[in-house]
């Protein structure tokens, strides 16, 4: 059985020329009345946060015009030990030299309250440092919102609003809070509310961290002219939609959007690499290497093997779904995309840094299904290569054929799949289908079995 999955080179090519071409910036700069610099799902990605900063200095210092700094959510990361450790500092530097820098704008997400489990407290403290605060999750212990869903921001001469809303996966919210927690279905409020909130602005920017299944319902609402970003999905695209624009920023502080409003109406959007060679912002660096040093233990430190060659992220999506295949004795492997943090770098990889690639472990589910099936399955993985929106479901999963796929020990016309413990509670988003009999694969784990996958001992 033959499963056909995007090559590491043609992926490079796509990424290559999503960041080019959309915005075309050099030959727009005249009539650029201001500009938005946006990231979401940052996860106290703390190999690439202080090149982050460095990359909006390096910005604001290179137009003068207007900047808006925009957080579309999930600053923070429960699973990085060292954010955990040391309260977020790193990532509340950041933040604070974000607003010292350009007003700075946060939509709240799922993952903002992983340090600090009352949001309340994490909204006050983002607003004790001069960042502006928007959401539209309300706090069941007042029945009033964390924060307003709305805020006029000042953008040079001009204003912008900018309207914020999060997703409603309850599940995926820490579980201390989530009493403490309730979120309108994002579509049915924007549907509700946002006509009425972008009503008279002047420039409009719209922060989803609500997922693109939801954005696509919510795209058709906003004016014309208008800036929607999108987090929650781990994606790295851009839409256009007739003079407005919608984008994805990426993860893991991998890449952040430039959004240029132009004199003529339009908004223009592009994606930026941030690489982990590039130099940190002094304001961050000295911070950062002694907040490692002194929170990293000898455990954290340990290397579990080496990483023959960098690997992109789908790659190394790609890579585990093949390895989880082989040690379930299954045809076609599946993971979530947001299980995985960044990609596998080259050479060493300590457990701390392992961590941040594979974010959750858990067991292993196998089922058969038909092929044609597992055919679709297939065609509808793997969505970082370029796709019509409309095609674009938000979760996905990777998937690759096993090494020596076992076709022969089942009958001819069914294929055995296996996925995590999560994808499987969660078929319906990720496969598309709820009628999948998952059984748990003894002695199997998510982490032992990427790390094999991944990394030479």
């Amino acid at each position: 059985m033959s499963f056909v999955t995007p090559s590491r080179r043609r992926l490079l090519q796509i990424a290559g020329a999503s960041a080019l071409a959309p915005g075309l910036s050099a030959l727009r700069r005249h009539g650029v009345v201001g500009r938005v610099l946006a990231v979401s799902d940052m996860h106290s990605a703390y190999e690439r946060i202080g090149q982050l900063l460095a990359a909006f200095e390096g910005e604001v210092r290179s137009q003068a015009v207007p900047h808006v700094i925009a957080i579309d959510g999930d600053i923070f990361e429960h699973g990085d030990v060292v954010a955990v450790r040391s309260g977020g500092a790193i990532d509340w530097a950041f933040l604070a030299e974000a607003a010292r820098l350009a007003p700075t704008v946060v939509n709240i997400g799922n993952h903002d309250n992983d340090l600090t489990p009352d949001l309340a407290e994490v909204v006050g403290r983002m607003r004790s440092i001069g960042v502006v605060v928007v959401s539209n999750i309300v706090d069941t212990r007042t029945q009033a919102g964390y924060a307003e869903p709305v805020a006029n921001v000042a953008f040079g001469s001009r204003s912008l609003r900018v309207v914020g809303m999060a997703t409603n996966a309850l599940n995926t919210y820490p579980q201390a809070s989530r009493a403490q927690l309730s979120i309108p279905d994002p579509a049915e409020w924007a549907g509700a509310r946002l006509p009425g909130l972008l009503d008279g602005a002047d420039l409009r920017l719209v922060l989803s961290h609500a997922g693109v299944a939801a954005d696509k319902t919510i795209l058709p609402l906003l004016p014309d002219g208008s800036l929607m970003i999108g987090g929650h999905n781990h994606l790295l695209f851009q839409h256009r939609q007739g003079r407005s624009a919608y984008a994805h920023t990426g993860s893991w502080t991998n890449a952040y959007t430039v959004a240029e409003y132009l004199e003529d109406g339009t908004v223009t959007v592009a994606s930026r690499p941030v690489a982990t060679e590039a130099a940190a912002s002094p304001r961050l660096r000295n911070l950062i290497a002694e907040t490692l040093a002194a929170h990293l233990t000898d455990e954290d430190r340990v290397v579990l093997g080496a990483s023959p060659r960098a690997l992109s992220l789908g790659d190394t999506g790609r890579r585990v779904a093949t390895g989880l295949a082989d040690a379930a004795g299954a045809d076609v492997g599946f993971i979530g995309h947001t299980t995985l943090g960044m990609g596998a770098p080259a050479g060493a990889v300590s457990r701390y840094v392992f961590d941040s690639i594979v974010r959750f472990d858990g067991s292993l589910m196998v089922a058969d299904a038909p092929r044609a099936q597992v055919e679709g399955f297939m065609a509808r993985a793997n969505q970082d290569r370029p796709m019509p929106l409309e095609e674009r479901s938000g979760d996905f999963l990777y998937g690759a054929a096993a090494s020596a796929p076992m076709t022969a020990a089942i009958e001819d016309d069914r294929v055995r799949i296996v996925t995590t413990d999560w994808c499987a509670a969660n078929q319906g988003e990720y496969f598309g289908t709820t009628g999948l009999q998952f059984s748990e694969v003894a002695d199997r784990k998510v982490k032992a079995v990427s790390i094999a996958a991944l990394l030479d001992a």
